[in-house]
Parts: structure tokens; C-alpha cells; sequence
């Protein structure tokens, strides 16, 4: 898949599930437009779907990959699955707990648990955050899962991830030594993409608010290039997708950017239907003034079918926008 995308031209949205309702929902949307794609899972995520009374984030993104694999073998696209954003206090509990579930599926002839993994230690210095990294790199390589890497920190903060609204503006873009030390330091240990910043930022906000410079991109990708070749080129991770414009992410795909993650954007597509169902039938779904209200109203089936469907429908525009529409490799490989 990554190989693909990189020859053209295009990305794959990464879009974060917390249940089986919004994993229905990129099932959906990347079927609905032929297009192969990504779906993760955050610790947070996990943590919700192991139960009120345990927040496992391990066993809870195991039980949400598990039923990926079952639900995605209905369709004729490829589902690539990530975590995301796993921070180096967790790594141990989880992203190691993890990899052993992928080597134990693949002792018993199975397809890999997980295709890729963050670890995301962008908040230790450059040199320590390497140092971690290359370890799991070698952990995923043994059982051919992808390590995704970040250096500079993406601002904001959004369910785990490091950035926070006070970062330092310099913090946000990776310079082209960080770069450089970026692939020195993983060359030849296994397959991974790199996040980096160039202004990235968690949540949403208002047009104007967040200052993305892709040439930082572009700038990154020729110094690595011009000393180690064009075989050095990253496979780079858009962070913070959501309300980005189109001009922005577009011009991203000709630095090389392959996977771009979609969150806040996708959450509003799936809750605000949900919202609109609840005024509208209010008197249904409340039992006021002892009535008795009214069950299909208030049968969460029937509200968060719609929040599929308009879920479904923001993973569509995602694919439209990373050009991936019409071009899955099901059947090639």
C-alpha cells in the first residue's frame, strides 16, 4: 500500500475508531470509493472499548482489531490497521503487548494483528526519542509491521497525543537536520513513516488559526536525498488533518506524504446527525411529564445508523481529497 501510494501521487486517510459503530463507518466510506485505506486506534480508545471498570488500552484495541478483521473481510479493499500516538511511558504495557498478539497470530498461520504501530516520543530530545524508536523498529520489523516515528511535536491536544496549546511555534516544524538525524538513525532497521511537523495541530479551528508550511516537507526530503539518494525519500505522516484545505493537503502528496490521519473532522461528521435526531424528536426520545416517550426513537440504532452514514460520507471526501478514490490494489497483492 505504501509503496503504491508513493509512485501515485496519493495518500490514504487514517481515520480513528472508538467502537464498532464509527469502524462500520470508514469500512463504508473507503468501500463506497474503491479506495484502500487506514484505520487506528488510540490508547483512549482502547481504554473505552475494555469497559468503564478496567481501561485496558491493550486488550481494548486488541478486541476492536480483532472484529476489523472479521468486518473488513466483507469488502474488496485493503484495511491497513495502526495505533496511534502511543506515548514512551505506555510503550512497554502496550505497544510490546501488542506486537507479541501479532507474532502469536502469525505462529498460528494468521495475518498480522496490526500492519503498523506509532510510538510516538517526540517529547524526549531528538537523540533519545531515536533511541527508543530504532528498538521497536527492530521489535516490528521481526513480524513486518511498520513503525510510524515523529520528531517536532504536532500542537494541540487531542486524545493522548503529545502536542499541547502552548507549544513553542519552533516546535511545530521539523528542521531539516532533525530530518536527517531522523534517517541516519533508522536506516536499515526496518519499514517505517515519519511524522513530521510542519505546523500541525490536534482539534479544530477557525480558518487562519493554524500556520501549516509543507514546504518544510519539501525542504526535509531534498537535504536527505541529496546525501544518501533518491532511494532515501520518506514515506511521510500528515497529523491533524482535519480542517486543513485542500490546497494544503494536496501540495502535501508532492512532498511525499502517504497517510494522512483524520479524527475531529470525522467525530463532528458522526455526532452531529445524533444531535439533530435527539431535537427533532425530543418528545420520543425523552419520557416528559410521565408519557412514555417513544422506543424507536430513542433505540440508539436507530440514531447512530445516522451517524454512520455521515461518517461514511467525511471518509469518502477524505479519499476524494488524498486522490486514493478508484485506486485499491485488492486483488493485486
Amino acid at each position: 500500500m505504501l509503496d503504491s501510494a508513493q509512485a501515485g501521487g496519493y495518500a490514504y486517510p487514517a481515520i480513528n475508531c472508538a467502537n464498532l459503530s464509527t469502524l462500520n463507518a470508514a469500512l463504508k466510506g473507503f468501500a463506497d470509493k474503491k479506495s484502500d485505506g487506514i484505520i487506528q486506534f488510540s490508547t483512549g480508545a482502547g481504554q473505552f472499548i475494555s469497559g468503564l471498570n478496567h481501561k485496558n488500552a491493550a486488550l481494548g484495541v486488541v478486541v476492536l482489531a480483532e472484529a476489523a478483521h472479521t468486518l473488513a473481510a466483507q469488502y474488496n479493499v485493503l484495511i491497513a490497521l495502526n495505533t496511534d500516538h502511543c506515548p514512551p511511558e505506555q510503550a512497554g504495557s502496550f505497544l510490546k503487548t501488542l506486537i507479541m498478539a501479532t507474532a502469536e497470530r502469525r505462529r498460528a498461520g494468521k495475518n498480522n494483528l496490526f500492519q503498523n504501530h506509532m510510538l510516538d516520543a517526540s517529547s524526549l530530545p531528538l537523540a533519545e526519542n531515536m533511541a527508543l524508536s530504532k528498538e521497536y523498529l527492530a521489535l516490528c520489523a521481526e513480524n513486518e509491521i511498520v513503525l510510524e516515528v515523529e520528531a517536532g511535536v504536532v500542537g494541540g491536544e487531542e486524545d493522548g497525543a503529545a502536542g499541547s496549546h502552548d507549544t513553542p511555534q519552533e516546535k511545530l516544524y521539523t528542521t531539516p537536520e532533525d530530518m536527517l538525524a531522523v534517517y541516519e538513525a533508522l536506516n536499515g532497521v526496518g519499514r517505517y513513516t515519519f511524522a513530521a511537523t510542519f505546523g500541525n495541530v490536534h482539534g479544530s479551528y477557525k480558518p487562519g488559526a493554524v500556520k501549516l508550511r509543507p514546504d518544510i516537507l519539501q525542504k526535509g526530503q531534498a537535504a536527505v536525498m541529496a546525501k544518501y539518494g533518491a532511494g532515501a525519500e520518506f514515506d511521510l505522516v500528515f497529523h491533524g488533518g482535519s480542517g486543513s484545505s485542500l490546497e494544503e493537503i494536496r501540495e502535501t502528496l508532492g512532498y511525499g506524504v502517504v497517510k494522512m490521519n483524520v479524527d475531529t473532522d470525522t467525530q463532528y461528521a458522526f455526532t452531529r446527525p445524533i444531535v439533530t435526531h435527539i431535537c427533532q424528536n425530543i418528545e420520543g426520545v425523552l419520557k416528559i411529564d410521565g408519557e412514555v416517550g417513544n422506543k424507536k426513537a430513542y433505540d440508539p440504532r436507530s440514531y447512530l445508523k445516522k451517524g454512520e452514514e455521515s461518517m461514511a460520507a467525511r471518509v469518502g471526501l477524505a479519499c476524494e481529497d488524498l486522490l486514493s478514490t478508484g485506486r485499491s490494489i485488492f486483488g493485486q497483492v
